[in-house]
C-alpha cells in the first residue's frame, strides 16, 4: 500500500473522523445482527495457544498461554460475525463467519487470511474428521452440512441435507470416524391442532378441536383439570372464542393434550384428515446426525430436547448435548410461572441412539413453585452454551450464557459447584487445571483454576459495540436476575432475539378483558375499520415472535395488545416467577437494546438486493388447489409475486391488494389514518410507541389482530400436512396452524390463479426482507406508506481473498460488483490483510480509491488487487453502509487511523489512547 500516496484532504469531507469526538459512532457504524456463539474458543494442539473469536470486531484473537493467563498476541480481522473456530493445526485455523456465509482459513504464522471457503448460508461450526481429512461445515438456514476438502478447501464441496432444524454445533468421536451435529432447533415433539378458523367455505386448517371427532366432543376451548378451568374462568367475563390447541406426542407415539386427552386418531391416524394432516403424519424430533465421516451415511439420535445448544463427545466415547426443553404444551400462564423450562443434558451412545439418558443441570430445583429465595436462585444454570470435558471424563465444565456461571457436574448428572464468571460465558476449554472461558457480553476471557474451581484471572479485549447494547442485553438474558428460579429469561423463548419455533397458550382464564381504546383500527380505511372486539384474556396458542425491529413498530404480540415494550414488564413476575419488575431505568435500558436488533442479509435476494426471478423453491409444494397436493412447486418469480402483491392486483378478495394492509417495506400496518383523501400520520403514545394498523378481518376468532411483519418467514418453514416427516410442529399465522407458506397465500380468500402464480408469491414472501422495496404514498387508499425496515442489505458480508498479485476473472468480476454497490452508496468495502510484513486495512472511499490506515495514504482500487501475493494475501468484504471506516480503518473510532497508532505506538483498539 505504501507504493500509492496521496493527500487526505480531499477525503475528509467523507471520513469524518479527526472531528469527531473519541468513541463516538455515527449511525450505522455498528449493526446487531445478535448472533449467538456456537464453539468460539478453542486451544491450538500444543496448548500454547487460545484462540477466541471476537464477533462484535470480526476478528480471531491469539492469546499466549504459556503463564496459564491469556497474553493476546494477535488480533487477526475475518469476516462478519465469526461465532466458531477451530485449530487444524499449531498453524491454522479456521473461522465461522456466520453473516459473511464464509470460512476464514487463517495461517496462524503469518496471522493472516491466506483462503476465504465460501458456504451456504448461515455458516455455525467446522470439525475435521476422516482420512482423508476433511472439514465438515454446519451451515444452519439450509439444514445442511458441506464437505470441504482440507488440502483443496476452494473446490467443490459435498453438501449432506439434513433432516433437522438448524444444524449448529458439531463434534467428532476420538478415532475422527463420525461427526456429530446438533439441531438448534429440533423440536420437542410438540404441535397445534387448529380451532380458531373463522374464515369458512374451505379455509385452512380445519377446526379440529371444535370437531365432534375429538375427545371433548367439539367443546373449544377444551377443560385443561378434568373438566373445569385451572384457574378458573373470571365470573362476567363472555364467553372464549374457539381456538387452536397444542398436543404433544408422548413415549407411547400418542398425542396428548395437557388434560392427558389423547389426539392420536386426528393428527397421525385414521382421522388425521380432520386436521388436514395424512395418516402417518409425524415429528420424528430428530435431534442429532450422526454422520458417518468416510461414507457420509448419516442416521439420527432423537428425543433429547427442543434446543440443542452445544455438544462434546466425552472421553468414554458417548455423547453429550446440553440446551432447554420447553413444557409449551402446558396451558395458560399462571400454570407455567416460572417453571415453563428445563435446562437439560442429554447423552447417548452413537452405536445404540435410540437410548438417550437425560439429567436436570438444576436438581436443587423442584419445579413445585416458580419462585425461590435469590440465594437459591443464584444456584441455577441458565442458557447452556458450551460444555468441556477433563481427560478421565470425572467432570464436565457447563458454561451459562445467562446465568453467568460455570456449572462443574459429574458424569453422572451430578452438580459438584458453580463459578461465576464474567457475563455471557459462552465458548469453554479445558488445559490441565485450568479452564477458559468465553464471555460474549463482558467481552473477556475468565480463566477457572478447577482444582480450588474459583475464577482466578479475567482478561479483557476490545468490544466495539455501543452503549446501549452492553448496558441493555442483560435485561433480555440474565437468568438470575430476571426470574424466580433463576434458570429463565426472556431469551429462553426470545432465544438470541428470535423465535424457539414453538406456540405457547399464555392465556389465563382468570385474567381481564381489555379494550381497543386508542388503537390504530383499519389505518381507517373503509371496509377494514369496524368490526373490532375487545381482546379477550384466553387467546390461545401464540407461537414465539421474534425481537429484531420492533421498536418503534408498536402496538406488540400477535393482537397488538401491548402499547409498548414498558407493558411486558409485568411478564417478569407473572411468567418468569420474579419478584420485582424492571426499574423505569432499566426498562428504557431494554428498549434502548432492543431498538439495535436488525434482520441478517436475506439468503434469497440477489447480491445487490433485487428480487430473484427463478428462484428454486425445493421443499415447497403444492397444497391441491390447482390439481394434485404435495408435488415441487416450479421455481418461482418473486419480481411477479411483488406485483401481485400490490395494486391493482387486489388478491384479497378482489377489494384490497396484499399491501394495503401488510404495507410495504416490512409487511405491517402502517402507522397512518384515512382522512377520506388521504393518510396522516398517528400521534406517538405517551411512552413515544408508535400506532400501526390493526385489522377485524384476519379470519380467525381472535377478531382484533395486529398486521404482523412479513421479514423472517423462511425462517418459519418446516411443517407440511401434505408430508408425512416434518422438522417442525408450528407453521404460520398467529398459532402456528396454517403449515406452509404455499398453504396461507392459497387459503380461500385470496385469488391466485395456478400454481406458477403460488410459486412466485412464495418466491416474494421469502425474498421479503424489507429493503428496496416500494413504498405506497399518503394519496393512495390501497397503499397506504408503511414504516421503514430496519434489515441488512443482501451483499453484506460477501468476501473474496486475493492470493496473487493476478486475481482470476472470476475474482475481477466479484471484486467489480463490490465495487459498483459501494460505489451506489448501499454498503461499504474493506480490505485487510498483510503488507509488508505487517497488518493493514483500507476504506473504498468511491470514485475508484481506498483510504488506507494511514491518515496521508490513499491507494487505487486497480492497484489495491495486484498487492497480494503468498503470506500477504487481501481479503475484500462488503460491510454495512456506515461501518466501514470503523472496520477498514479505525476501530475505536477515536479519529486516529489504527496503522498510524501502532506506528507511534498507541492502542487502535482504546479510544483514550490517540
Amino acid at each position: 500500500m505504501s507504493r500509492v500516496r496521496g493527500l487526505l484532504l480531499s477525503l475528509l469531507p467523507c471520513l469524518v473522523l479527526v472531528t469527531s469526538p473519541a468513541g463516538a459512532q455515527s449511525p450505522g457504524a455498528f449493526v446487531n445482527w445478535e448472533h449467538p456463539h456456537v464453539h468460539p474458543l478453542e486451544l491450538t494442539p500444543d496448548g500454547t495457544r487460545l484462540l477466541a473469536v471476537n464477533t462484535a470486531d470480526n476478528r480471531l484473537l491469539v492469546f499466549s498461554v504459556a503463564s496459564g493467563t491469556p497474553v493476546l498476541t494477535a488480533s487477526i480481522p475475518v469476516g462478519l460475525d465469526p461465532v466458531s473456530v477451530r485449530a487444524r493445526s499449531n498453524t491454522e485455523a479456521w473461522v465461522v463467519n456466520h453473516v459473511s456465509d464464509s470460512v476464514s482459513i487463517v495461517d496462524l504464522t503469518t496471522l493472516n487470511v491466506k483462503t476465504t471457503v465460501p458456504t451456504d448460508d448461515e455458516p455455525a461450526d467446522v470439525i475435521f474428521a476422516g482420512s482423508p481429512q476433511r472439514a465438515f461445515i454446519s451451515c444452519s438456514q439450509v439444514n445442511r452440512v458441506l464437505v470441504v476438502d482440507t488440502a483443496n478447501p476452494l473446490a467443490a464441496p459435498t453438501r449432506l441435507a439434513l433432516q433437522g432444524e438448524e444444524p449448529r454445533a458439531l463434534a467428532v468421536n476420538a478415532a475422527g470416524t463420525q461427526v456429530y451435529v446438533a439441531f438448534f432447533e429440533s423440536g420437542n415433539r410438540s404441535t397445534v391442532l387448529g380451532g380458531g378458523n373463522a374464515m369458512g367455505g374451505g379455509g385452512f386448517p380445519p377446526n379440529v378441536v371444535s370437531s365432534s371427532v375429538g375427545p371433548y366432543g367439539g367443546v373449544n376451548p377444551p377443560p385443561n383439570s378434568g373438566s373445569a378451568f385451572n384457574p378458573p374462568r373470571k365470573s362476567g367475563n363472555p364467553a372464549p372464542p374457539p381456538v387452536a390447541l397444542i398436543v404433544k406426542k408422548n413415549a407411547g407415539g400418542q398425542w396428548m393434550d395437557d388434560n392427558s386427552r389423547d389426539w392420536t386418531s386426528v393428527v397421525s391416524g385414521s382421522n388425521a384428515a380432520a386436521s388436514g394432516r395424512r395418516p402417518g403424519w409425524d415429528l420424528p424430533d430428530r435431534d442429532v446426525a450422526i454422520i458417518n465421516a468416510s461414507t457420509l451415511a448419516v442416521t439420527y439420535a432423537s428425543g433429547l430436547m427442543n434446543l440443542d445448544m452445544a455438544l462434546a463427545v466425552h472421553p468414554g466415547g458417548h455423547v453429550v448435548v446440553v440446551g432447554t426443553d420447553a413444557v409449551n404444551e402446558v396451558r395458560f400462564e399462571p400454570n407455567i410461572n416460572g417453571r415453563f423450562l428445563r435446562v437439560l443434558a442429554a447423552s447417548f451412545d452413537p452405536a445404540l441412539p435410540s437410548v438417550v439418558s437425560r439429567f436436570d443441570l438444576n436438581p436443587h430445583l423442584t419445579y413445585t413453585t416458580g419462585t425461590v429465595p435469590q440465594a437459591t436462585r443464584q444456584l441455577a444454570l441458565g442458557d447452556p452454551r458450551g460444555l468441556a470435558w477433563n481427560a478421565d471424563g470425572s467432570r464436565v465444565y457447563i458454561t451459562g450464557m445467562g446465568s453467568n456461571n460455570v456449572a462443574v457436574m459429574n458424569d453422572s448428572g451430578g452438580r459438584i459447584t458453580q463459578v461465576m464468571v464474567g457475563e455471557g460465558p459462552t465458548g469453554v476449554v479445558i488445559s490441565g487445571t485450568r479452564l477458559y472461558v468465553l464471555n460474549k457480553f463482558a467481552a473477556s476471557v475468565s480463566v477457572v483454576d478447577t482444582v480450588s474451581n474459583t475464577e482466578v484471572a479475567r482478561v479483557p479485549f476490545f468490544d466495539p459495540s455501543p452503549g446501549a447494547i452492553k448496558v441493555g442485553r442483560r435485561h433480555l438474558y440474565d437468568t438470575h436476575k430476571g426470574s424466580g428460579l433463576g434458570h429463565v429469561s426472556c431469551a429462553s423463548c426470545h432465544i438470541d432475539g428470535r423465535l424457539d419455533r414453538l406456540a405457547w397458550d399464555l392465556g389465563d382464564p382468570a385474567g381481564d378483558m381489555k379494550a381497543v381504546t386508542g388503537q390504530n383500527l383499519g389505518m381507517n380505511i373503509p371496509g377494514l375499520n369496524t368490526g373490532f372486539q375487545p381482546w379477550h384474556s384466553m387467546k390461545g396458542p401464540m407461537t414465539t415472535q421474534t425481537l429484531q425491529d420492533i421498536i418503534g413498530k408498536e402496538p406488540l404480540h400477535w393482537r397488538g395488545d401491548r402499547a409498548g415494550i414498558e407493558e411486558f414488564n409485568g411478564a417478569f413476575l407473572s411468567l418468569q416467577g420474579d419478584d420485582t419488575q424492571l426499574t423505569v431505568i432499566e426498562m428504557q435500558q431494554f428498549e434502548d437494546f432492543l431498538a439495535t436488533l436488525t434482520y441478517a442479509p436475506n439468503p434469497f435476494r440477489n447480491i445487490d438486493n433485487t428480487l430473484p426471478t427463478s428462484l428454486p423453491l425445493p421443499g415447497h409444494v403444492t397444497t391441491g388447489r390447482f390439481g394434485t397436493a404435495g408435488l415441487p412447486l416450479p421455481n418461482g418469480n418473486a419480481v411477479n409475486g411483488l406485483n401481485m402483491y400490490r395494486p391493482p392486483r387486489l388478491l384479497d378478495s378482489g377489494a384490497f391488494a396484499c399491501s394495503t394492509c401488510h404495507t410495504l417495506p416490512t409487511g405491517l400496518g402502517a402507522d397512518v389514518r384515512w382522512t377520506g383523501s388521504q393518510f396522516i400520520p398517528v400521534s406517538a403514545g405517551p411512552s413515544g410507541e408508535r400506532h400501526t394498523g390493526l385489522v377485524s378481518v384476519d379470519g380467525f376468532t381472535n377478531v382484533t389482530m395486529k398486521i404482523s411483519q412479513l421479514r423472517n418467514l423462511y425462517e418459519k418453514v418446516g411443517m407440511d400436512f401434505t408430508q408425512t416427516s416434518n422438522i417442525a410442529g408450528f407453521g404460520f399465522s398467529h398459532d402456528g396452524s396454517v403449515d406452509s407458506i404455499a398453504r396461507f397465500i392459497t387459503e380461500p380468500v385470496f385469488t391466485l390463479q395456478s400454481n406458477q402464480e403460488v410459486a412466485d408469491m412464495v418466491a416474494f414472501m421469502l425474498a421479503f426482507s424489507g429493503s428496496d422495496l416500494p413504498k405506497g404514498t399518503a394519496t393512495t387508499v390501497l397503499e397506504p406508506p408503511g414504516p421503514d425496515s430496519k434489515d441488512t442489505h443482501a451483499a453484506v458480508g460477501r468476501q473474496v481473498t486475493l492470493t496473487t498479485a493476478s486475481p482470476t476473472p472470476a475474482q475481477v468480476s466479484t471484486l467489480s460488483t463490490f465495487l459498483a454497490l459501494a460505489d451506489s452508496g448501499k454498503v461499504g468495502l474493506v480490505v485487510k490483510g498483510n503488507q509488508g510484513g505487517i497488518a493493514r486495512g483500507a476504506t473504498y472511499m468511491g470514485g475508484g480509491m481506498f483510504q488506507t490506515d494511514r491518515a496521508l495514504e490513499t491507494v487505487a482500487a486497480s492497484l489495491l488487487q495486484t498487492l497480494a501475493v503468498a503470506g500477504s494475501e487481501l481479503t475484500y468484504t462488503v460491510v454495512p453502509k456506515g461501518s466501514e471506516v470503523r472496520i477498514g480503518i479505525d476501530r475505536d473510532l477515536d479519529g486516529a487511523l489504527d496503522r498510524d497508532e501502532l506506528d507511534r505506538g498507541t492502542r487502535p483498539d482504546d479510544a483514550t489512547s490517540r
